[in-house]
């Protein structure tokens, strides 16, 4: 078949599993969708919430904010988020997002490299 059709709020939320229920929702699609080599995240972080930082070895990724208000934390520069908001992130990028009293809800999108995310425990909220 020459196309996958999946609802974004039906693909599991894997947040719970890794602790984080209490911060978002993260829904990966890539495999759901059977895309071989494009990533999608869904996310939905809750109101005044803030992620754990990561950066990537090479996929650059665009995030696309669908409501909500936040800011992300770009290896210590701070942006201001709204919807429809559009920002693309080099892959060496230290990046974290945090939610406006709203929430913030997007959508990220990049090339898949298996393995090449890391998780950053340090607080860069803290510098």
């Amino acid at each position: 078949m020459g196309h996958t059709l999946r609802n974004l709020r039906q693909v599991k939320d894997l947040a719970p599993d890794a602790g984080f229920a209490d911060i978002q929702e993260a829904r990966f699609a890539r495999g759901e969708l059977d895309a071989a080599a494009t990533g999608l995240a869904y996310h939905v972080l809750r109101p005044g919430k803030r992620q754990i930082a990561h950066r990537h070895k090479a996929a650059e990724e665009i995030v696309v904010v669908i409501s909500g208000t936040g800011q992300a934390n770009l290896d210590g520069e701070l942006v201001p988020l709204d919807a429809m908001d559009a920002l693309r992130i080099a892959p060496e990028t230290t990046r974290s997002f945090e939610a406006g009293s709203e929430g913030l809800e997007f959508l990220v999108f990049g090339p898949h490299h298996e393995g090449d995310g890391e998780m950053i425990h340090d607080d860069v909220w803290d510098g």
